[in-house]
């Protein structure tokens, strides 16, 4: 398949475009860019810096994808941006590069979708089939998982870790980690009970199902510490590989405190 490009765009000729590539009017791209097979930037996209692209994502006008990273810290160093395949990135996205202090690079998953105005902000890490919906805020150094919808207006504090099928709601303030399956809402953002709706939509069983709910009382009930709770559950769900990958997450820590229910005593929604 040939590489098609729009006689009003720039496209520098040290960039290197894959078979299929279609570059519509008012674009720019620049001389470290790589575009695998079948990307798409439909109009008025910039690609910027050392950033890849992966076959058949589609970017849609005014998104900014590759420019330096909005952290007053970077001074020119050779930094990456990669995104994945099948990706799509609608109009206004921002995407920035790693740093020196965070690791050089910056990674997006297969299969993700980032609504208008959302931003992945420098040394982030993101997973697949992740959903940022519109003006969603990812701040830099923040690591997310598989099948994670974030929803509109949501902000994510630099540092925090975000579990697989985790579903945050729309205008939540997330300053803590948040465990996979988990769904919290509002500003300052609280666990809010288990990503139910998720876990049915991808076929999770019922009985896979009850079981996190049991977990996840026992795990935010308020006899003990968390310390103690958390080696409770993994006793009684030895056999459990979800279960195991809440446990886990726990256990593995980070910068930040986890996300827990608003009431000691709250249980699921």
């Amino acid at each position: 398949m040939s590489v098609t490009i729009h006689p009003m765009s720039l496209v520098d000729p040290k960039a290197r475009l894959g078979a299929g590539v279609r570059i519509g009017p008012f674009c720019e791209v620049g001389p470290d860019v790589v575009l695998g097979e079948g990307v798409e930037l439909v109009s008025h996209a910039v690609v910027a810096g050392r950033t890849t692209i992966g076959a058949r994502t589609r970017i849609f006008p005014f998104a900014s994808i590759g420019h330096q990273p909005q952290d007053l810290k970077y001074r020119g160093e050779p930094s990456t941006l990669s995104v994945g395949e099948d990706c799509i990135i609608r109009e206004g996205v921002t995407m920035n590069p790693g740093t020196e202090g965070g690791g050089m690079e910056t990674v997006v998953g297969n299969r993700c979708a980032f609504l208008a105005n959302s931003h992945v902000g420098h040394d982030s890490r993101i997973g697949d089939n992740v959903i940022f919906s519109n003006n969603a805020m990812c701040a830099g150094h923040v690591r997310i998982g598989n099948f994670v919808i974030v929803g509109g207006g949501a902000g994510l504090l630099q540092f925090i870790r975000i579990g697989d099928h985790a579903f945050i709601g729309g205008g939540a303030g997330v300053t803590s980690d948040v465990i996979p399956f988990g769904l919290v809402r509002d500003n300052p953002a609280h666990l809010a009970g288990l990503n139910l709706v998720g876990l049915k939509r991808r076929d999770f069983s019922r009985e896979q199902i009850n079981e996190l709910r049991r977990a996840y009382r026992l795990l935010f009930a308020d006899e003990g510490t968390l310390a103690e709770r958390v080696e409770d559950v993994a006793t009684e769900f030895s056999k459990q590989p979800l279960i195991e990958e809440i446990l886990n997450f726990i256990r593995e820590g980070g910068g930040k405190p986890l996300c827990t229910p608003r009431e000691a005593t709250a249980a699921e929604r």
